[in-house]
């Protein structure tokens, strides 16, 4: 699948320096975060620089403007993130290793203080990250690395925006920061598919009020609902492919052939995907799949950004805002999020499909 950015964040990344699996771990990741935060510059500072290039002070411009919205409009929490900057040398911030057994969609899970168990590890050092995942295959797990541009402490530390994240256009760059500001005001523990599908929609309908209301510029605005649009037909295929595998997981056949049917449902999905759902899409944003490439790793990656989208659109269309609906799943949050969603829904059983999906240590 081809994306036009990477915008699979990592939140909760640097807490990994504080207690991992191995003492090189935590001292690759702690030197990497010193190292953003010592060379970061108040963006203020960095727009008013004559050296700075024009497309670089535009694009800063903005992430400030869109704090001030989330902040303001959208009763996000930004804390001290995204007030300062930070140069990188290369596009990739990241790569971030996901796991699921080869016919169980459960996803491998590792253990960081503060954000509790998370179906992801992070890696500055890229090498680092390909062995994790081939020592995970050589186990039989399904393994799937990728790119990350951003990521978020939860307030931590006084996360910059750094130059990966500004690498997209300016919806792109719109949806990050709202994205990573939604980690920063609420994250319950332990409900890290709760936590990104909830930014996910938070940071595309944040991107829908900042351009359609705040600056009504209709381009944009119409561009920027074109791309939650999509994020939601892809969401159905996500599920539309989830399901004919837990069946398939949950038969009594035999390795051999649970393998070998495991790749027709992929292909099938795969030609669904390019006769059918290709046509519903509005946007250049998602391009074609690889079934080669797709496995339980790469589809619960997925699912972890793309989980009910339409019930948080549900909950929208009856707040009719994104403040209204963020306060209100905040306030009836106690325990489960999902149940507090559920909840607001009027007990929609939607619940069940939300925990269809379980994780392993």
């Amino acid at each position: 699948m081809r994306h036009r950015r990477m915008f699979f964040l990592l939140p909760g990344a640097m807490a990994m320096m504080l207690i991992s699996c191995s003492p090189t771990y935590v001292l690759r990741a702690g030197w990497e975060e010193a190292r953003i935060l010592a060379d970061r510059r108040d963006i203020q500072d960095v727009i008013e620089d004559p050296a700075t290039p024009p497309e670089l002070q535009l694009k800063l411009g903005l992430v400030r403007e869109v704090r001030v919205f989330a902040e303001r409009r959208l009763g996000l929490d930004a804390g001290r993130s995204f007030r300062s900057f930070t140069a990188t040398d290369r596009d990739t911030l990241v790569m971030v290793v996901s796991a699921a057994p080869e016919f169980e969609l459960r996803w491998k899970t590792w253990w960081f203080p503060v954000v509790g168990r998370l179906p992801y590890k992070g890696f500055f050092n890229f090498d680092a990250a390909y062995r994790e995942a081939e020592g995970l295959a050589e186990q039989g797990y399904d393994t799937y690395v990728r790119p990350s541009a951003a990521f978020s402490t939860l307030g931590w530390f006084p996360d910059p925006v750094l130059t990966p994240a500004l690498r997209g256009d300016e919806l792109s760059i719109a949806e990050t920061v709202m994205h990573e500001i939604t980690h920063t005001t609420f994250f319950p523990r332990g409900y890290a598919q709760f936590n990104e599908s909830f930014a996910n929609f938070v940071g595309h309908r944040g991107m829908i009020e900042f351009f359609c209301d705040a600056r009504g510029d209709f381009e944009p605005c119409r561009r920027a609902q074109d791309r939650w649009h999509d994020a939601r037909v892809f969401a159905d295929f996500f599920r539309s492919l989830r399901e004919p595998l837990e069946q398939l997981y949950a038969s009594d056949r035999d390795a051999t052939e649970m393998r070998r049917m495991k790749r027709d449902i992929i292909e099938t999905a795969v030609r669904r995907f390019e006769t059918r759902v290709v046509r519903d899409l509005r946007s250049s944003r998602y391009g074609s799949l690889d079934s080669a490439g797709i496995d339980n790793a790469w589809l619960l990656s997925r699912l972890l950004y793309y989980e009910r989208l339409d019930d948080f659109e549900t909950l929208y269309g009856r707040f009719g805002s994104v403040r209204s609906t963020v306060e209100a799943i905040i306030e009836e949050t106690d325990g489960d999020p999902w149940e507090a969603l559920d909840r607001l829904l009027g007990g929609t059983p939607a619940k069940a499909a939300a925990r269809a999906l379980t994780a392993l240590p």
